[in-house]
């Protein structure tokens, strides 16, 4: 697994072995991205990033080497969240980020509570917790941490289906590879 572009372009993240976390695909990763910046090498920056089921942090730390001011890594997982803050240790990454060690709906309100807003919100849950999508997104529907410019985005297996809407927050795109898939959310107009 490897940092696509930016500062930290070409090097490489760790993983825990086994399949307790499953990082999204460098390919996919890329795809996000490319969606993102859109062919603007400079559209993340400053930009505050909530990265939900962090796993290897490998979302977020993509965000921080395109230049993102900020990454909150909501992890439940100790071993996971220890990963996380190997990963960034060994870019020598020391500001921009905070690690939540948390469930992820305990978060969300701790977040919240602090007065947090994010411009894109990442959610990839395992594929095996399907609930927990209609719950973080409901979540999410009524969040102070989602503004009218809020990207959300769940990651999902391409053969299950998350949900078109949440309260006022609608799906507008899905985007398919291979086994994977894509979902955009924003709050309607």
């Amino acid at each position: 697994m490897r940092i696509i572009a930016g500062e930290y372009q070409r090097r490489t993240l760790k993983s825990l072995p086994g399949v307790e976390i499953r990082p999204t695909s460098d390919r996919l990763r890329e795809t996000l991205f490319n969606v993102l910046c859109s062919g603007n090498p400079e559209a993340l920056a400053g930009s505050a990033w909530i990265d939900l089921y962090a796993g290897t942090g490998a979302i977020g730390i993509e965000a921080l080497s395109r230049g993102a001011r900020m990454v909150h890594f909501v992890e439940s997982s100790k071993a996971a969240s220890d990963l996380i803050a190997a990963n960034l240790k060994s870019l020598g990454i020391t500001t921009g980020f905070q690690i939540v060690r948390s469930e992820v709906l305990k978060a969300l309100r701790q977040l919240d509570a602090a007065g947090n807003a994010a411009d894109i919100l990442f959610l990839d849950p395992p594929y095996s917790m399907e609930e927990e999508y209609s719950k973080t997104l409901s979540a999410l529907a009524s969040s102070q941490l989602v503004h009218e410019r809020t990207l959300v985005i769940a990651e999902h297996q391409k053969r299950f289906d998350p949900g078109e809407a949440f309260a006022e927050l609608r799906r507008y795109r899905k985007l398919n590879q291979g086994d994977a898939a894509l979902s955009f959310y924003r709050l309607a107009s």
